[in-house]
């Protein structure tokens, strides 16, 4: 007998029917001898609507409260799940993060997850209960409900495989599984069957939004190899797993798009301080995400720095900045420009083929689009262009590295 974890998203339980469907899944799974466990997220639309009640009510919901009122939405789903199994005549049992033993630390609203204590879970499973866990949300050490960021089912079932040895964890979302890039917006994107934990980290860190990028590393971590499928069909999805020496043929998995992006600079710096530990560290006070950072000293003798971040914390940035631009010099200045978006193309077969970025902007440049900032690493290469050209350099790079014959 097999055990297998199971997540749903908010689209898979969107409405009665689909919650049925889910039920019936499960209970497919089940009756192939199975022992089965879902994690599931709200429903979709519930978490939006439950943080628009929140700010109805108060301006800024103190965050322990709104944990408390998110981690609702999920809870909702799993005692109306566990209602249609017991319906269609089979034993469940639903679990909310502290009753399935998940253990949080950090913040609230952003809470990372500290241990597991999976023996409530196993004793259901050995009773022959389709178990049924609320994703996103666990619990602190002094009682209070924490929830786990945007996403956080998808860590939620990857930490729950680990801690309970699942021989097989599948991520269902409403897409058939990670794609060379978004079908929305490459038509002719390819689905991939196999995908390393680094490369999908990169492509969740840059914009694809499959899989949150804190579960992809912690089933990194932790070797817990998961796959992506459709909860509206049968058909096979893609495998993440640990790189294997075959992946490296493919220069290029994917192509990401984030939209969104705001570049802010701070320039003019003349202050014989150490100016980027101010800089960030000021932003890091303000709770503010900063992604791509390029600094250069100028002939002159002023330096520069600028750095991107979305457009969410583009004001909460300039408010925090300009409290310390006497700290940078008596000239120093700060800039914004909204309006960007960022383009990356990632692959580990980077690593020992030259090229990728020659290709990737002479054919942005063939195509007009001019390019901004640029960061790499090891298996990515990222750039800001115009958020309205983003669709279309998309589509431009996707096929100067011929992913729409790829066969993965």
């Amino acid at each position: 007998m097999a055990l297998i974890v199971q997540k749903y998203g908010g689209s898979s339980v969107g409405s009665i029917d689909r919650i049925r469907n889910v039920a019936r899944r499960l209970i497919e799974t089940h009756k192939a001898g199975n022992a089965v466990v879902a994690v599931v997220s709200a429903m979709s639309g519930v978490t939006d609507k439950l943080i628009g009640l929140a700010h109805e009510v108060c301006e800024n919901p103190p965050e322990r409260e709104l944990d408390m009122l998110l981690a609702t939405g999920e809870q909702q789903s799993i005692a109306l799940l566990g209602m249609a199994i017991t319906e269609m005549g089979y034993k469940a049992r639903s679990f909310t993060g502290r009753q399935a033993g998940i253990f949080t630390y950090g913040s609230h609203t952003r809470g990372r997850i500290r241990s597991i204590d999976a023996s409530a879970v196993k004793d259901a499973l050995q009773q022959g209960c389709i178990c049924i866990c609320a994703g996103f949300q666990g619990v602190t050490t002094d009682g209070s409900i924490q929830t786990l960021g945007r996403g956080g089912s998808d860590l939620s079932a990857i930490a729950l495989s680990s801690a309970l040895k699942a021989d097989l964890c599948q991520i269902f979302t409403d897409v058939d599984g990670v794609y060379t890039c978004d079908p929305r917006v490459v038509k002719d994107a390819r689905k991939l069957s196999v995908i390393s934990y680094d490369e999908m980290l990169e492509m969740a860190s840059s914009g694809s939004k499959v899989m949150q990028a804190r579960s992809v590393e912690f089933a990194k971590k932790f070797g817990v190899v998961f796959e992506v499928r459709n909860s509206m069909n049968n058909n096979p999805g893609t495998i993440v797993q640990e790189e294997t020496s075959a992946m490296e043929s493919l220069v290029i998995r994917g192509v990401s798009i984030e939209r969104n992006q705001a570049r802010v600079t701070v320039s003019h710096i003349t202050a014989p301080v150490p100016y980027t530990a101010i800089i960030l560290s000021t932003l890091a006070e303000a709770d503010i995400n900063v992604d791509m950072i390029v600094s250069n000293t100028a002939h002159d003798g002023c330096a520069r720095q600028s750095f991107t971040m979305n457009m969410n914390d583009l004001g909460a940035a300039q408010a925090a900045l300009k409290k310390v631009l006497p700290q940078l010099g008596d000239q120093a200045r700060l800039d914004t420009e909204a309006g960007l978006a960022k383009l990356s193309v990632v692959g580990v077969g980077m690593r020992s083929n030259s090229g990728v970025a020659a290709t990737m902007f002479r054919a942005l440049a063939d195509a007009g689009i001019s390019t901004g900032m640029i960061a790499t690493s090891e298996i990515r290469i990222t750039t800001t262009v115009e958020a309205a050209d983003i669709e279309r350099a998309a589509n431009v790079v996707h096929a100067a590295f011929h992913l729409n014959v790829l066969q993965a």
